[in-house]
């Protein structure tokens, strides 16, 4: 079992179609699961799944909503981000995560490996989401 990180191919071709809104005030909303390390996803995934989701106190299935910052450019390249998440007072052990749009479908947006598996024991489990720049922003468009 492995988590890949990657832009899933299922993304790429539904955001030429108008599918995903990242608006911050009117798009539409993402949420952000974990996953444990028994989990496999990768550039496939096409949805939301509950499979090997990970799971704890301060944890709920589905995970937790995003909020979302206006896509911008950065010189020539369009980015995406969201404010950091965090899940207060949990106790959880996640290898990974999935984004996804939860007002369309539960579609997936992208999956990120941690490296390793990272943990809480009664603590703030939190994502920090990389700048919005060219060459930072988690959602980048060339």
């Amino acid at each position: 079992m492995a988590i890949t990180s990657a832009i899933v191919t299922s993304f790429k071709t539904e955001v030429l179609k108008g599918t995903h809104n990242f608006t911050a005030s009117s798009g539409n909303t993402f949420k952000l699961a974990l996953y444990t390390s028994s989990a496999t996803l990768g550039a496939t995934a096409t949805a939301f799944t509950t499979t090997n989701q990970a799971s704890g106190t301060g944890y709920s299935s589905g995970g937790s909503a995003l909020t979302s910052v206006t896509p911008v450019a950065s010189g020539t390249t369009a980015v995406c981000d969201f404010s950091d998440l965090t899940f207060g007072s949990s106790t959880i052990t996640a290898r990974g995560c999935m984004v996804y749009n939860d007002t369309n479908s539960d579609k997936a947006v992208f999956v990120a490996d941690f490296g390793a598996d990272k943990s809480s024991s009664s603590g703030d489990f939190t994502i920090v989401f990389p700048a919005a720049t060219a060459t930072g922003a988690i959602i980048r468009l060339a």
